[in-house]
C-alpha cells in the first residue's frame, strides 16, 4: 500500500520509496516528500508489513528483501518511475528496513537511513513500554516474551557488509531509542561508500533539527540518482 508522487516535467524520473517506522505511517511523509518532489524526483511512501494500513492483515517481517522486490518489480511497471534510478530513504525502525534493501540483490541506487537501529533486539531492554508494546502487536506475538525474541530477528549482522551502493546514515547523539554507535557500527561495515552525517544535538529521527538533515539528504540522493533537480556540486 503506497502513495506515488510525481514531480513536474516529463518522466520517467528518478524515485525514491519511502519507508516509515514503527509508529509512523506513508500519510505523515508530506513535506518529506516535498524535499525530494522540489529535487525533481518522485516519491513512493509504503505502509510495509506491520505498518499503518497493511498493519491489519501483515505482521512485521525482517527479511525486507521480499519486500522490496515486490514493490520495486511494481514500480518498474509504472511509466512515471525510472526503474534504473530508485533510491530508498528510511526513518527510525524503517531506518533498518531500508538498510536491508541496500543490502539485497535489488536494483537501488543510493540509500538513506535515518536514526534507525543496526540491533533491535539489542535496543529492548531500553525501549518504552509503549514501543515493546507496540512492536508485540504488530509482530502479532503472543507475549511480550515472543516479541522479545522476534526483535532480535531485526539485525544488519551478516547483512551490513553486503551493502555496495552509496549508503548515507543520519543519527543522532541524543537519540534515547538507539545508540548513535549503531550508525558507526553500519558506516564501518558497509562494503560501498558511505557517509555518516552525525547531529551533535539531534534526538530521535533528528526531528528537532530537521534543518541540519532533511535538504542535505534531498540533495545528495539527487545526486546519486542523476535528477535534473539535482545542484552541480552540492555533495
Amino acid at each position: 500500500m503506497g502513495i506515488l508522487r510525481i514531480p513536474e516535467g516529463d518522466g520517467p524520473h528518478p524515485t525514491v520509496i519511502l519507508i516509515p517506522g514503527l509508529d509512523s505511517t506513508k500519510e505523515e511523509f508530506r513535506e518529506v516528500e516535498r524535499s525530494f518532489l522540489e529535487r525533481a524526483m518522485a516519491t513512493f511512501s509504503l505502509d510495509g508489513p506491520g505498518q499503518g494500513e497493511a498493519e491489519w492483515t501483515l505482521p512485521i517481517r525482517p527479511d525486507w528483501d521480499v519486500v522490496g522486490d515486490a514493490v520495486i518489480t511494481h514500480l518498474s511497471q509504472l511509466p512515471e518511475v525510472d526503474a534504473a534510478r530508485i533510491g530508498v530513504w528510511g526513518v527510525s525502525l524503517g531506518g533498518y528496513y531500508a538498510a536491508r534493501l541496500a543490502a539485497a540483490d535489488l536494483p537501488i541506487q543510493a540509500t538513506v537511513t535515518l536514526a534507525g537501529p543496526y540491533d533491535f533486539g539489542a535496543a529492548w531492554s531500553n525501549l518504552n513500554p509503549l514501543t515493546r508494546r507496540a512492536f508485540e502487536v504488530r509482530s502479532y506475538s503472543s507475549t511480550p516474551y515472543q516479541a522479545e525474541r522476534r526483535a532480535h530477528d531485526l539485525t544488519l549482522e551478516g547483512f551490513a557488509n553486503r551493502i555496495t551502493c552509496p549508503l548515507l546514515v543520519v543519527m543522532g547523539k541524543r537519540d534515547r531509542l538507539f545508540p548513535y554507535a549503531d550508525a558507526e557500527r553500519l558506516v564501518a561495515e558497509a562494503a560501498g561508500p558511505t557517509e555518516l552525517l552525525l547531529l551533535e544535538h539531534g534526538n530521535h529521527g533528528c526531528a528537532n533539527v530537521i534543518y541540519r538533515h532533511r535538504p542535505y539528504s534531498a540533495d545528495w540522493m539527487a545526486q546519486r540518482l542523476l535528477a535534473p533537480g539535482a545542484t552541480p556540486g552540492t555533495q
